[in-house]
């Protein structure tokens, strides 16, 4: 075993490029699966609190009440006390997070109490009142007068007891009354000794509230327990156990243990006591939120699966790579004698310490990953808020151990099938290279294709299943399977190409092979013959290339039109709603007589009723003064009905604006309308009475440009010009009500002055918060403030948000990564492969130039082709899937209309890494050329 060792780490030595590459491998592959646990731990921390005191009813987070009450006027006293100490020691052991606050009550039957001496007090009032032991009361109250009880009876029986200070004003009982207290029988003797009132009114420990506990007479536990239960034998008529547990710090590996040990309370409790129940727990939130949890790990492994995928086949062509080097080395060991399980367990072993290493380091990376992913606020956009609580945990360690075993296999499964060839079957697999591969053989390469062609035909169908993340203001329905499915035909794409390589090469070389230079024919005739050689490569830069493009365009897709509908649901930074004071004008009654032939006269009024208000504007040129406010534009939206040709087109949404000012407040994009929509505005201000219709109405009635209609505003009527027809104006849905765009000064000239709205453009670091001061101070009343920058912030704060752009970013970076390093490994074994059949080619007669010219054709031929056709195939793959990101519910009214978004930026950065790419290889080739000795290259032997 020892000299096994030593051989593996001899072997690990001479191929240590490979390690090194391959171990970066594993560590990129262990950092990414582990960091989805941790973010979504991460995630969970952050918003378990709020989602389950959302939840609670106004109690804490974590609040667990468990309640005993008797139904046959009788309790068990060694039962009650075992099921007591199973809830205050047990159950808390079991659940393991910190107890912030716990209360156990025990309550006796009400009884209607007496005065002692009626002279001392009102023994005419009815006064029910109950005996109860609150553990813990001392520390959560303040004394208003008297003293605290005792913790036994007086001597003579006297039970001393303390009660609220309202609870005393209200039965109009003093400190120092005496009560008698009839039950079960006996009549106690119970003294009010002092009076309190609570510390904090607001602590959880009140979780009854404090008016339900008025009528209670307060004494110590042992009074209740042992003199009144244990001697006197009073049931206990009511005992709660209330426990708040502190959540903070809960993982998503104890969600389900969690819950399991909360549904089993309920039947422990009940069989150590009867009629004791759990009457509240968190048991079905910490379900709902583990379901939440699974749905976002799920979502966030199903996107980061194709780059942990692409990870794992640069592994793969690494070792295949390193395995086609040491070939030859294992045929001789087989010959020499070495057993297959031997040479297996070798490369077990190398596996296993490049795995183990890759564990323990990959994590830490993996949680820097994690904390990356929580900052993202957009597609390689990482901000600096509030760092999502990351740490390590058992998820996160067993997707790092199920990555590494993945790895090991992708490994260790190829050498097993080459410690299976002697030396012969060795020499002759090289003998005949040119056989095709399996995929090819099998035609797996069309058949993933027509899966993938079925997917996307699934998708048209909306038969997919949606992953909906639960946000709030803008639904941002991602569907992972839309991130699986591309990548998928990319790969099939990319294995049809290599199927039709071979032939575009031959029929090439056909027709061009008579005047084609040495080195073009050279080049043509390598990749000819080896073509095979060439896939992996091929494939890989296809691969991440198109998977670059195409995760890129999804998150810069994904992010705008959920930024654009909220932009255009707003259609403004800010809109101001004020107070307006208006007296109203009433219609005068009228007096209703006898009809024709006359009947009686009599006759009553009608009441009096609001025709109209008469409105003062609020100073409106405050507005455009407002610290951080740009441009200010009064915007009208009222509803009227509105008439086309002397026939009701129903109601509609009738906006006023100033051209002007709305050019400066409003959000416009450009693509959404025939012209632009500045000169729709331009054309207001020509035309007083012109307005602008929505598409609808106009195609419903077959109105066009010059047409009427009329509209009905505070019972006045009015008429507009069509200036043109739009299908979209911000803020306002034509689906839900048809609009009409129209001058506001031209409005208020018909009709009396109205409330509008303010819409403001503010600076990019202006706050809302700073003009509600100055508006107050100008006396102008606030009705509501509504900010659509505060919107576009809540989504992007939301977790499934940072989780899809983080992961989507490090896997764009990751891609980039993989690529770079993918070509220069390959081109580097490549050439050193080749040492005597370049030394040959040298020897013949040709120049280094040529050569030179030959390795470069390679590398176009090959590299080039795969990066032009991985970045087509993913563009391509966008414009065919990432439409579908419109789900069945909001596909057909989305507005405003969504659009697939190639970013300049992006696709610059990937040409830079193949400009990097390739300067490096023809570096690489450059001084491989230089520094080979013909002499040295053209030897007897082989090449290795």
């Amino acid at each position: 075993m020892t000299a096994l060792i030593r051989f593996l780490f001899r072997k690990m030595w001479n191929t240590r490029w490979m390690t090194l590459s391959t171990l970066a491998g594993l560590f990129v592959a262990v950092a990414f699966t582990t960091s989805i646990p941790m973010y979504a731990d991460g995630a969970l921390k952050r918003v378990v609190s709020q989602s389950l005191q959302d939840n609670s009813e106004g109690l804490p987070a974590g609040s667990m009440l468990i309640r005993y009450q008797s139904t046959d006027g009788k309790t068990d006293l060694e039962s009650f006390r075992n099921v007591d100490q199973y809830i205050r020691e047990e159950i808390k052991s079991d659940i393991g997070f910190p107890v912030e606050v716990s209360q156990r009550s025990l309550t006796l039957r009400s009884s209607e109490v007496s005065p002692e001496d009626p002279t001392k007090v009102d023994a005419s009032r009815t006064r029910k009142l109950s005996i109860a032991s609150f553990e813990g009361l001392k520390e959560q109250v303040e004394m208003a007068g008297g003293k605290w009880f005792a913790d036994t009876s007086d001597s003579d029986g006297t039970i001393q007891a303390v009660m609220m200070e309202e609870a005393l004003f209200r039965s109009d009982l003093h400190v120092g009354d005496v009560l008698l207290y009839s039950i079960a029988g006996e009549t106690l003797r119970v003294k009010i000794v002092g009076a309190f009132k609570p510390a904090d009114d607001n602590n959880p420990y009140w979780y009854q509230g404090l008016e339900g506990l008025m009528n209670y007479l307060y004494v110590a536990d042992p009074v209740l327990l042992e003199d009144l239960s244990a001697k006197r034998g009073i049931p206990i008529q009511i005992a709660s156990w209330y426990s708040a547990f502190d959540l903070r710090e809960i993982q998503t590996s104890q969600l389900s243990p969690l819950s399991n040990k909360l549904s089993r309370i309920d039947i422990e409790v009940y069989k150590k006591l009867k009629d004791t129940r759990l009457e509240l727990s968190f048991a079905e939130m910490l379900n709902d939120f583990r379901r939440d949890s699974i749905q976002l790990q799920t979502m966030l492994f199903t996107l980061a699966a194709p780059m942990i995928a692409m990870v794992f086949y640069f592994i793969t062509m690494n070792t295949q790579q390193a395995l086609e080097k040491q070939r030859s080395d294992i045929a001789v060991l087989r010959s020499r004698g070495a057993s297959t399980r031997q040479i297996f367990m070798l490369f077990l072993l190398e596996g296993a310490l490049l795995g183990l290493v890759a564990l323990v380091v990959g994590p830490l990376f993996g949680w820097f990953m994690a904390k990356s992913i929580g900052s993202a606020s957009g597609f390689l956009h990482f901000v600096d808020r509030k760092a999502i609580p990351v740490g390590f945990s058992i998820d996160g360690v067993l997707a790092g151990v199920a990555a590494v075993i993945v790895a090991i296999a992708a490994t260790v499964i190829p050498a097993l099938v080459f410690t299976r060839t002697s030396i012969v079957d060795y020499k002759r697999q090289m003998a005949r290279g040119d056989r095709k591969p399996f995929w090819q053989k099998w035609f797996i390469d069309v058949l993933l294709l027509g899966v993938a062609g079925y997917g996307w035909y699934l998708f048209n169908e909306r038969q997919m299943v949606t992953f909906k993340t639960g946000m709030t203001t803008d639904q941002l329905n991602v569907q992972p399977f839309l991130f699986f499915v591309p990548a998928l035909s990319i790969f099939a794409a990319g294995l049809v190409f290599l199927r039709l390589f071979p032939l575009l090469l031959k029929l090439f070389n056909l027709l061009w092979q008579r005047i084609l230079p040495v080195p073009f024919y050279l080049t043509l005739t390598q990749l000819s013959r080896s073509s095979k050689s060439y896939y992996p490569l091929m494939i890989l830069l296809v691969l991440t290339l198109g998977l670059g493009v195409y995760n890129s365009s999804a998150a810069r897709t994904i992010g705008l039109n959920s930024e654009e509908r909220i932009m255009y649901k707003y259609g403004t930074d800010v809109i101001v709603q004020t107070v307006w004071e208006g007296t109203p004008e009433f219609k005068q009654p009228t007096k209703q007589g006898g009809g024709n032939g006359g009947g009686g006269g009599g006759g009553q009024g009608e009441r009096p009723t609001p025709t109209k208000f008469n409105y003062n504007e609020p100073p409106f040129e405050v507005f455009r003064t407002l610290p951080g406010v740009e441009h200010a534009a009064r915007v009208l939206q009222t509803k009227s009905s509105m008439t086309v040709s002397g026939k009701t087109a129903g109601q509609a949404t009738i906006m006023g604006i100033d051209n002007v000012d709305f050019a400066r407040v409003g959000w416009l994009r450009k693509d959404m309308y025939q012209i632009n929509p500045y000169k729709y505005l331009e054309w207001m201000g020509q035309v007083p009475e012109g307005a602008f219709i929505s598409s609808n109405v106009a195609k419903k009635f077959g109105l066009k440009r010059g047409d009427m209609v009329q509209t009905v505003i505070q019972e006045q009527t009015v008429e507009f010009i069509i200036l043109d027809i739009l299908p979209y104006w911000p803020s306002l849905y034509p689906d839900q009500a048809p609009f009409l765009i129209a001058n506001l000064g031209y409005i208020y000239d018909q009709v009396p002055l109205i409330p509008y709205d303010v819409w403001l453009k503010m600076e990019p670091d202006a706050k809302v918060q700073d003009i509600i001061p100055v508006l107050q101070k100008e006396g102008i009343e606030l009705a509501s403030i509504n900010s659509m920058r505060s919107e576009l912030t809540t989504q992007s704060k939301h977790p499934a948000r940072g989780g899809v752009f983080g992961i989507l970013s490090l896997g764009f970076l990751v891609t980039i990564i993989v690529s770079l390093s993918g070509y220069i490994l390959f081109w580097f074994f490549n050439l050193s492969r080749r040492v005597v059949q370049i030394g040959i080619l040298r020897a013949m007669g040709l120049s280094r130039k040529q050569l030179t010219g030959m390795l470069l054709l390679e590398q176009i031929f090959t590299a080039g082709l795969s990066i032009g056709l991985g970045i087509g195939i993913g563009k391509l793959a966008s414009l065919l899937f990432l439409p579908f990101l419109q789900t069945t519910d909001n596909s057909t009214n989305q507005v405003p209309p969504f659009r697939v978004v190639f970013e300049a930026a992006d696709t610059n950065r990937l040409y830079i890494v193949v400009g990097v790419m390739m300067t490096i290889g023809v570096a690489l080739l450059i001084t491989h050329i230089r520094r080979l000795k013909v002499h040295q290259a053209v030897k007897l032997g082989e090449e290795r």
